[in-house]
C-alpha cells in the first residue's frame, strides 16, 4: 500500500489544450464572420431585388415598327383600328367598303360594302363601334368582331339594313355607347343638333332638338352623358340624361381651337390652338362640376393627326413631317418622341394602347408600344398633382386592385408624412420616459431595486406589436376620446407633480432627507401620489368638464376628431419604445467607468451634478444609439399604426386625424395588387424607400456604438 507521501510526490499530469483552444478560437471567429457576410449578402440581394421590380417604373416608353403593309387600294380610310392581339387590323374608306387585313402580311381578307355611297365614320371612345353615315342621309352602325373564329368579320347590332338620320346637310357626328344594346347618336347641322338614341330591334328616335347653329366641333362623353359644342370660341357643356338634355354652362375661349377631344372617361377635355394643346377637366364648385383650364402640356402643339388611347389618358400628335410626339395627362411633357417617315393621313392606338397603326398612302405601318405606366413618374410620386374632379393639386393615394386601366393616384407623400408623424408623436412620448427611467434605475436606485426593475421593464419588450395595437385600437381609442381633455393635461399634471415633490423633499430634514435617498424608499412615496394625479387626470377632469359643457373635448371637436388617430398611435408605438430605449440607454449609463463618477463626487459635486455634467455626457452616445434604433424601430412599425389610426392617407391631419405609414400600407395592399401592375411595384418602392431609410438609421446607431465602445476602452486603458 502506498503512503501519502508517496501519492503527493507523484507529478500531476498537465495537458496542454492551448493548440486545440486556437482552433476553435479561429473556427468560431471564420464562422460568425462568414454568418455576417452571409447576412449582409442577403440584405444587398434583397435591396438590389426591390430596385430590380421598382426600376421599369421609370423607364422611358419603348417604340419598335414592324414590317410595312401593302394595302393595294387608293380609296381614302375614314375609319380604321386593330384587335387587341394586334393580328388583325381593320380599314373602312370613303366609299363605304371595310376590310380586314392581317397584320402579318398575308393576303387581305375580300371587302364587305357595309353602306353605298360617299360615307363618313365616327367611332365610340373605345372604337369598337363605329357609325357611318352617307352622303344621302343614310346610316348604319357596324362593330368588327374578332371572336368569332380564325378570321374575323362585321356584325351589324342595329341590322344591316340603312337607317334614316331624318337630316339633311349634317356637318358634323358623333357616337356614344351609353349601354350593352344602346347608342348615343349627336347630329349637327347648321341650324340645329339633334340627339338619337340608338337600340336593338328599335327604330331610332328623335330624343330632343337643341337649338345651336354653327357647330363645328362636336364631342359626346363614352356613355353618352355629355355633349360638347363648339361654335367659334363658344363651348357649351350640355347634360344628357333620361330627360331634356339640360345646358349645364357656357364658355367664351380666348382664342378659336384647332381641335378638341376628349381622353379616357370624358373627364378630360383637350382643347387646341395657337398657343398649344390645353387640358381642361371638372372640378367641384358652389354651383357643382365647372370645367375650367388646367394647364398646358410641355412643347405640345397641334398637328392634323391628334390620336387618344381607348382606356387611358394617353394622346399623340403626328406631324405631317412624320415627327411624332406622345403626351399622358398626368405628365408635364412628351414622354416620347420619334421621327417617323412622312406622310401620314390617318392614326389609330391599339385597345391596349400598346400599338399604333398609322396609314400613309399606300401602305400601313404597325408600330409596338412599350407604355405600360403613363401616368407613374418621379414627379407624381413626390409632388402634387391635379386630379379630375378635385379642386386643386393634391398628394393623394388612391390605388385599385384592378389592372392598369384604371387611372391610380400613387403620391408616396401622405404614407412617408403619416410615417414620420406617427414616429416622432411615439419617440415624444417614449424618450422622456424610457430616459428618465433609465438614468433612475442606472444611477439612484438601489441594486437590490435594480434587480427587480431592470427586468421588468425589458419584458415588455416582448409583447408583440399586433396585441399592443389592438389593446389600442379596441379598448385605449374609446377612452382617449371620452378622456380626452385629461389625456391632453396628464404629462403636464406629472411633471407638475414631480417638480412639487422634489421640491417637497429639499423642505424635509436632513436625516429624513438622507434616509430616503440611501435605503431608495423615494419611490415608495412618488409612485401613491403620481397614481393619484393619473387619477385625477383622467377621471376628475372628464367629470368637471361634463359639469361645465355638457360634452368632453372630443365630442365638442367632432368634426375633426377621428377616434383612431395620431395620439393613440403615439401613445401605443410609445409603449412599445420604452423597453428597447430604456435597456440600450441605461446599459450606457450603468457602462460609464465607476471611477467617473467617484472622482467627481470626491471633488465635491453631487450626485446630480456628477450625473448631469460627468455620466451623461460620457454616454451621450450610447443614449443617441438607443434613440436612432428606436426611431428606426418606429419607422418601420406596421400592426400599430395600422390598427390604431384608422389608416387613412392623409398629409394634412392633425394630433386628432387618422394617418397610414409605408410599412402599414404594403401590409394592407400588397395582396390585393395584381402582380406587375403600376400599384404593384409602387408598392416595392414604398418597401424600398422603408428598407434603405432603416438601413440609414441603424447603420448610424451602429457606428456610434462602435465610437463608444472605443470611448470606454480608451477609458479602462486610462
Amino acid at each position: 500500500m502506498e503512503s501519502h507521501s508517496d501519492m503527493t510526490d507523484r507529478p500531476i499530469p498537465v495537458h496542454d489544450n492551448a493548440g486545440h483552444r486556437r482552433f476553435i478560437e479561429r473556427l468560431t471567429r471564420r464562422v460568425v464572420t462568414a454568418c455576417g457576410m452571409a447576412i449582409l449578402l442577403v440584405m444587398m440581394l434583397l435591396l438590389f431585388w426591390l430596385i430590380w421590380v421598382v426600376v421599369p417604373l421609370f423607364i422611358a416608353p419603348g417604340f419598335q415598327a414592324e414590317s410595312p403593309i401593302a394595302l393595294r387600294q387608293s380609296n381614302e380610310a375614314v375609319a380604321l383600328g386593330m384587335d387587341r392581339q394586334q393580328k388583325w387590323g381593320w380599314r373602312i374608306d370613303h366609299q363605304g367598303s371595310g376590310r380586314f387585313i392581317p397584320l402579318n402580311a398575308e393576303p387581305t381578307s375580300p371587302a364587305l360594302m357595309l353602306l353605298p355611297g360617299r360615307i363618313r365614320a365616327s367611332a365610340s371612345m373605345d372604337n369598337h363601334s363605329v357609325l357611318l353615315l352617307s352622303d344621302r342621309g343614310t346610316m348604319v352602325l357596324v362593330q368588327p368582331d374578332f371572336t368569332s373564329g380564325a378570321n374575323p368579320r362585321w356584325t351589324f347590332p342595329l341590322g344591316d339594313t340603312p337607317l334614316s338620320s331624318g337630316e339633311d346637310n349634317v356637318r358634323h357626328f358623333a357616337l356614344a355607347q351609353s349601354a350593352e344594346d344602346s347608342w348615343q347618336v349627336a347630329l349637327a347641322t347648321p341650324s340645329h343638333v339633334v340627339l338619337r338614341r340608338l337600340q336593338a330591334q328599335r327604330q331610332p328616335a328623335v330624343t330632343y332638338r337643341l337649338n345651336i347653329s354653327g357647330v363645328e366641333r362636336l364631342l359626346l362623353a363614352p356613355d353618352g352623358s355629355k355633349l360638347y359644342t363648339l361654335s367659334g370660341t363658344q363651348l357649351q357643356v350640355w347634360i344628357v340624361g333620361s330627360g331634356e338634355p339640360r345646358l349645364r354652362e357656357s364658355l367664351t375661349l380666348a382664342q378659336k381651337p384647332t381641335d378638341i377631344r376628349l381622353l379616357s372617361g370624358g373627364t378630360s377635355l383637350l382643347i387646341a390652338d395657337e398657343r398649344g394643346i390645353g387640358q381642361w377637366f371638372d372640378i367641384a364648385s358652389g354651383r357643382g362640376p365647372q370645367l375650367r383650364f388646367i394647364r398646358h402640356f410641355v412643347d405640345a402643339q397641334w398637328q392634323p393627326l391628334m390620336v387618344t388611347e381607348p382606356y387611358r389618358r394617353v394622346f399623340a400628335t403626328l406631324s405631317p413631317q412624320g415627327e411624332l410626339r406622345l403626351f399622358a395627362s398626368k405628365q408635364q411633357g412628351a414622354i416620347l418622341s420619334r421621327q417617323l417617315p412622312p406622310g401620314a393621313q390617318m392614326a389609330q392606338f391599339a385597345p391596349e394602347g400598346d400599338g399604333l397603326l398609322v396609314e400613309r398612302a399606300g401602305t400601313w405601318q404597325h408600330y409596338r408600344l412599350s407604355n405600360p405606366w403613363p401616368d407613374v413618374s418621379w414627379r407624381s410620386l413626390w409632388h402634387k398633382v391635379w386630379y379630375e374632379n378635385y379642386p386643386e393639386p393634391d398628394y393623394v393615394w388612391q390605388s385599385t386592385s384592378a389592372n392598369d386601366d384604371y387611372q391610380g393616384k400613387y403620391s408616396l407623400v401622405p404614407m412617408v408624412v403619416g410615417t414620420l408623424k406617427a414616429a416622432g408623436l411615439a419617440m415624444l412620448f417614449a424618450t422622456p420616459l424610457a430616459l428618465a427611467a433609465a438614468i433612475y434605475t442606472a444611477w439612484f436606485m438601489t441594486p437590490g431595486l435594480r434587480r427587480w426593475v431592470k427586468p421588468a421593464i425589458e419584458m415588455m419588450g416582448a409583447l408583440p406589436g399586433v396585441v399592443i395595437g389592438l389593446v389600442a385600437g379596441l379598448w385605449l381609442a374609446p377612452r382617449v376620446a371620452d378622456r380626452l381633455l385629461g389625456v391632453l393635461l396628464l404629462p403636464l399634471i406629472l411633471a407638475a407633480m414631480l417638480l412639487l415633490c422634489s421640491w417637497a423633499v429639499q423642505k424635509l430634514p436632513s436625516r429624513w432627507q438622507k434616509r430616503w435617498r440611501t435605503e431608495g424608499k423615494e419611490v415608495l412615496l412618488l409612485m401613491p401620489l403620481l397614481l393619484l394625479s393619473a387619477a385625477f387626470a383622467l377621471w376628475a377632469i372628464p367629470l368637471l368638464e361634463q359639469a361645465l359643457w355638457g360634452q368632453g373635448l372630443a365630442e365638442r371637436l367632432s368634426a375633426d376628431y377621428q377616434q383612431r388617430n395620431l395620439l393613440v398611435a403615439g401613445v401605443a408605438m410609445g409603449i412599445a419604445l420604452v423597453p428597447l430605449i430604456f435597456t440600450l440607454s441605461e446599459d450606457a449609463i450603468f457602462s460609464v467607468p465607476a471611477s467617473l463618477g467617484q472622482g467627481s463626487m470626491a471633488l465635491g459635486a453631487t450626485p446630480w451634478q456628477t450625473l448631469a455634467r460627468v455620466v451623461l455626457p460620457a454616454a451621450s452616445s450610447g443614449i443617441f444609439a438607443a434613440l436612432m434604433i428606436g426611431f428606426g424601430r418606429a419607422i418601420g412599425e406596421t400592426m400599430i399604426v395600422l390598427m390604431a389610426t384608422g389608416n387613412t392617407p392623409e398629409t394634412d391631419g392633425g394630433l386628432f386625424a387618422g394617418l397610414r405609414s409605408l410599412a402599414a400600407n404594403v401590409a394592407v395592399e400588397m395582396p390585393e395588387a395584381a402582380a406587375g401592375s403600376a400599384h404593384y411595384r409602387v408598392l416595392f418602392l414604398s418597401a424600398l424607400v422603408l428598407l434603405v431609410f432603416t438601413l440609414v438609421v441603424n447603420t448610424l446607431a451602429e457606428l456610434v456604438r462602435q465610437r463608444l465602445r472605443q470611448r470606454y476602452r480608451q477609458w479602462e486603458i486610462q
